[in-house]
């Protein structure tokens, strides 16, 4: 064991016996064929019948609809969770398409039945409501009811999805793999994409600048398989949105978001007009702190001077982050600390593994699963919190069931950044040296940046390369182009950038699996800042109103959740008010120089 390994100790690795004891378990073979002789049985008994379907025979339709979902949700996870430790492995990756495969085919019996439920008119189904099994799905069938304006015949749904496998879904395979197999040369060794990026924040500015380098050339010498990827799942989306006649590229996620176009907008546009007194002022800053007129693009996340760089190894950071939780709650500490004393956490950072960091809610029955990449960073420790946020959030939901336990993705993100922001505030308050104070302030403004100017900088890049998509195939020159351009307005004129940095989206792969996933980041870190300042002014009750906006899972609409706290996504001032946290910290920084 080397030093860095004994620092950070014995690092958690999950056990998926929970889901299935192993990918030849009888288990999983009985519930493949179960669930499709359920799904087959479902289809012969309903297809073509919906519309007739009594409200309390309708009710036990989507009850039984949402159990074979289950056990469809249960084998996926599993696939999908082996994958993500070794990208690498063949047989692990035939695995997990095969597992794709077969639950496709099995869904693809149970297509029809939401195209169905569609075809109701309105009046017709509210008046089926009123049955009691039925009134318990209203908000799962108001949320699947937003894509009936969009909605194609049952024939080109099943077409669509049927070759989701062998379209969409092989090349987002293509670019994990891809991604995984490359290595870095860095000081003599060959690194995963996870730990040369992890450079970046190391104390040598040599090591760092070696390391950007690396991945620069690296990226640059496959940059022409990265952009036919990001290429084709462009002209595939765009495809798809015009026989849906969806009116943008970034429509069909605001829908599943279930948040307003003007909603998002009026976030994008707050971001944009603020980056000059956020990113621009403290890049600035920050440069000069360091002693420079300007940042290399490899300083950006640097340490500050007098940071000792310490590493944290992992009982501490698990010791931090629970308490934090539990003096917020003792019922959110409990909950974490489950995911600590079960296998239910893969935190080693290790070559072929998915690279980042997520929680995987699998499904209500069972328990969500966290990966982590865990080096020992004090951002290491805040990606620790924000994904127990996840996992927190994702067991309290689960009361829900599998059909309305999932969150739109606006909302998904505020445990995890509120589980930050009661680690950053239990983590300040303790330490009073004037300091240390600064530098952990200054680290925070920089999440916040990376998670608020960077994730909306990202949405903006998203947004160009999809409407120059329409006009044609983007060269890799070309996406570089618009790369460096939302870079060099999002981060301000402090920052350098060489030739290699147009490369660097390469890597970012919510690009790849999620488009426009990215604004939620920004979404959730305004409404937590916002949220977070009504919690410093409660005097009682903050705590279940809390808990009880994540255990509503997927049940209410932003509106409807933010309401209890006097918040609302819709007024312009909320967002300023979230970005007016961050100007404050960088106020406080720049009064301490």
């Amino acid at each position: 064991m080397n030093d860095v390994a004994a620092k950070l100790g014995e690092l958690p690795g999950w056990d998926l016996s929970d889901l299935y004891p192993g990918r030849d378990s009888p288990q999983l073979r009985s519930d493949l064929e179960r669930a499709e002789a359920d799904a087959r049985a479902f289809a012969a008994a309903h297809q073509g019948k919906v519309a007739s379907l009594s409200g309390a025979a309708l009710g036990e339709a989507v009850a039984e609809y949402e159990r074979i979902g289950e056990i469809v949700g249960r084998i996926m996870s599993f696939a999908y969770l082996a994958y993500a430790t070794d990208m690498s492995d063949a047989e692990v990756g035939r695995f997990f398409q095969t597992m794709q495969e077969r639950t496709t085919e099995i869904t693809s019996h149970l297509l029809f039945f939401t195209l169905e439920i569609n075809r109701i008119e309105d009046a017709e189904l509210e008046r089926r409501l009123d049955a009691p099994g039925l009134a318990r799905y209203r908000p799962w069938l108001r949320d699947i009811r937003v894509f009936r304006p969009y909605q194609l015949s049952d024939e080109l749904e099943k077409l669509l999805h049927e070759k989701s496998i062998p379209g969409r879904a092989a090349w987002v395979r293509l670019f994990d793999e891809t991604l995984a197999e490359l290595r870095f040369p860095v000081g003599g060794e060959e690194l995963g994409v996870e730990q040369a990026l992890h450079l970046l924040s190391d104390r040598d500015q040599t090591r760092r600048r070696e390391a950007a380098k690396s991945l620069g050339a690296v990226f640059g010498r496959n940059v022409r398989l990265f952009a036919l990827i990001l290429n084709t799942l462009a002209k595939d989306k765009e495809i798809e949105d015009k026989w849906r006649r969806l009116p943008a590229p970034e429509a069909q996620r605001h829908l599943a978001n279930q948040v307003e176009p003007e909603v998002v907008e009026a976030l994008a546009g707050a971001v944009r007009e603020a980056y000059p007194r956020l990113s621009h002022r403290y890049y600035a800053f920050k440069a000069k702190w360091l002693g420079q007129e300007r940042l290399d693009y490899w300083d950006r996340n640097a340490p500050l001077p007098g940071d000792d760089d310490r590493l944290i190894g992992w009982n501490e950071a698990r010791d931090i982050v629970l308490d934090a939780y539990r003096r917020f709650s003792p019922k959110l500490g409990e909950i974490g600390q489950r995911f600590f004393d079960h296998a239910w956490i893969d935190a080693p950072a290790r070559p072929g593994k998915a690279s980042g960091a997520f929680a995987h809610p699998t499904v209500p029955s069972a328990h969500p699963y966290l990966m982590l990449n865990y080096q020992g960073k004090a951002r290491d420790v805040m990606t620790l919190a924000h994904e127990l946020g996840h996992g927190v959030h994702q067991v309290l939901a689960g009361r829900q069931g599998n059909l309305m336990s999932d969150t739109p993705l606006t909302l998904a993100e505020t445990a995890s950044v509120f589980g930050e922001q009661l680690t950053f505030r239990a983590l300040l308050a303790r330490d009073r040296d004037p300091a240390r104070r600064r530098r952990m302030i200054a680290a925070k403004v920089e999440d916040m940046l990376n998670t608020v100017v960077r994730q909306i900088a990202f949405y903006e890049f998203e947004r160009r390369i999809h409407a120059e998509r329409r006009q044609g195939e983007l060269t890799p020159e070309r996406i570089g182009v618009h790369w460096l351009a939302v870079q060099g307005e999002s981060l301000g004129p402090a920052l350098r950038f060489d030739e290699e940095y147009k490369y660097y989206w390469a890597y970012i792969s919510h690009f790849v699996h999620a488009p426009f996933y990215v604004y939620a980041y920004a979404f959730g870190d305004c409404l937590v800042n916002a949220l977070y300042a009504v919690y410093e002014d409660a005097e009682q009750g903050f705590q279940d109103r809390y808990l009880a906006m994540l255990a509503a899972g997927g049940t209410l609409r932003h509106r409807e959740l933010l309401a209890p706290f006097g918040l609302d996504a819709t007024d312009p001032a909320f967002w300023s008010k979230g970005l007016g946290v961050i100007e404050r910290f960088i106020d406080e920084l720049e009064k301490g120089a």
